[in-house]
């Protein structure tokens, strides 16, 4: 089909300035396989030196709502991916919203009806579902074929007085309809395969307009508009873009560059959904991910950069990313390899960074409230930055630095020492606590003091009931750097009621 075939070149010479968009529908929150079209489509525009445009594709008002769109800027500014033209910013081809861009889509649907390219569907949806049934009873392709689609103008315009209808393009028989993906190549599809698909319908919120665009016939306006030369995309719209090849050449329009991602799976190899875990942007920020990490896991979700190289800075991400290293096949979600990444990011913090990033999750743990202690937390972060997967693992792993353990005598058992024994061990550590000065409760004072009084023997002996009683933990930082931060008094007071535990029961 002439014009339908794109360029294999990802910026080819003469082209106008690269210029991606990621269109999102406010009918949920931003999840982790719309993130990473955004960040795909963000790195493409800025490598090449182009725009990349935020829209938002509201026009299913009943889905809709202003706080899934709240949402969806809120995480693309957490994860530092910014348009340059989008609903709050505004830009040359504005409105960035469709619901205010509805009035610019009639000179297009007229002319594809004066053309005869476009026509008015009368059949109910339980007539297209009974023939859809049968189609594939039949073993045929489930497309509608309308037996309508050949009336005149002027006999669609009486029947839609009267019933309700839907507008339809006119898919022509017999062609063959191709285009070049930038990740996968040529791909081709047969006209007969697709159908006469909907493009519009009356609405009852778009009286006054007459009509409702649907998805590839305001995709299509939109993008034409708006200057749009790269579509990166996920693969479930692969079956969507020679619908907009057709409408492109029936209207006239350019056609950019497709490429579509390969889908994000879960361990399963199935599709990535709520099943598997946290899906939503929100969810992993409330988790403890930091932003620079998300997006370099996502990054790597489908791209190989060819190297060893596994952390990326934004600005290394933009210089490096190109669609050709882009895989076809599913990118697997590894929970496993997000938290490593993550812990990498968190010891590259500043140990202050650290502390005011791990204030929200301690008080979501109730540990601190408006006047905390903040030398506190800040100890605790340097202590705890090297063991981070996540923020909020802090809760868990240091509420004994903020509030005295609760733990079960057992707790207390080094390997088979019996009760007599843990006493003996916690009455000497009580004892050597009250000869060490305050000054000199540094955690390496303390170990070289504890190891000359251990000496030779079994210093699990000593630390582990020590540590237990500071703790209330089976892992945790040492009892040395615990008992710097807990200072001399609490830690003398939390070995004497282990002690005294020991003694009570």
């Amino acid at each position: 089909m002439p014009g339908a075939t794109t360029s294999n070149e990802v910026v080819a010479p003469g082209m106008p300035s690269v210029r991606t968009r990621f269109p999102p529908s406010p009918t949920g929150s931003l999840h982790v396989g719309g993130a990473r079209t955004a960040l795909f489509n963000y790195l493409f525009a800025k490598k090449h030196g182009g725009d990349f445009v935020l829209r938002i594709e509201d026009t299913d008002l009943e889905r809709s709502d202003p706080e899934f769109e709240k949402d969806i800027f809120e995480s693309l500014a957490w994860l530092g991916i910014i348009a340059d033209a989008s609903p709050e910013k505004g830009g040359p081809h504005a409105p960035y919203r469709q619901s205010e861009r509805l009035a610019s889509y009639t000179p297009y649907l007229e002319k594809l009806l004066n053309a005869g390219a476009a026509f008015y569907c009368f059949h109910s949806e339980a007539e297209l579902e009974a023939e859809k049934k049968e189609l594939m009873r039949a073993g045929k392709n489930p497309v509608h074929l309308c037996d309508g689609r050949e009336r005149s103008r002027r006999e669609q315009e009486r029947l839609a007085e009267e019933r309700e209808s839907i507008t339809r393009f006119k898919t022509p028989a017999g062609q063959t309809l191709s285009f070049t993906d930038l990740i996968r190549g040529e791909i081709t599809f047969a006209s007969d395969l697709i159908g006469d698909f909907s493009i519009a319908k009356a609405t009852r919120e778009t009286k006054s307009l007459g009509f409702s665009p649907l998805y590839n016939f305001a995709v299509t306006i939109d993008d034409a508009e708006m200057g749009i030369s790269h579509v990166i995309r996920g693969e479930d719209h692969i079956s969507n873009t020679p619908k907009q090849i057709l409408l492109q050449e029936a209207l006239g329009l350019g056609t950019p560059q497709y490429a579509h991602l390969p889908l994000i799976l879960g361990p399963d190899r199935s599709k990535l959904s709520k099943r598997h875990g946290a899906t939503a942007i929100r969810e992993f920020r409330d988790a403890g991910y930091l932003p620079e990490a998300l997006v370099n896991f996502m990054a790597l979700l489908g791209w190989n950069p060819g190297t060893d190289q596994e952390i990326f800075s934004m600005a290394e991400l933009v210089a490096q990313f190109d669609l050709a290293k882009v895989q076809k096949s599913g990118a697997a979600f590894n929970i496993e390899k997000l938290d490593w990444l993550n812990g990498e990011y968190i010891r590259r913090l500043t140990p202050e960074r650290l502390a005011e990033l791990l204030q929200p999750h301690l008080r979501r743990a109730g540990l601190i409230n408006e006047t905390f202690d903040q030398g506190l937390v800040r100890k605790v972060a340097a202590l705890e930055q090297s063991r981070l997967k996540r923020l909020s693992e802090v809760g868990e792993r240091a509420d004994y630095f903020f509030r005295e353990p609760d733990y079960d005598l057992e707790l207390l058992r080094w390997k088979d020492m019996v009760r007599s024994e843990i006493a003996e061990s916690l009455t000497k550590t009580s004892a050597w606590l009250k000869d060490i000065p305050e000054a000199d409760f540094t955690a390496g004072q303390l170990e070289e003091f504890f190891f000359e009084k251990i000496g030779a023997g079994d210093k699990g002996v000593i630390l582990w009931p020590l540590r237990a009683a500071l703790t209330g933990k089976k892992a945790s930082a040492g009892p040395f750097e615990v008992l710097e931060i807990l200072g001399k008094f609490e830690g003398e007071k939390r070995v004497a009621r282990a002690l005294e535990k020991v003694q009570r029961n």
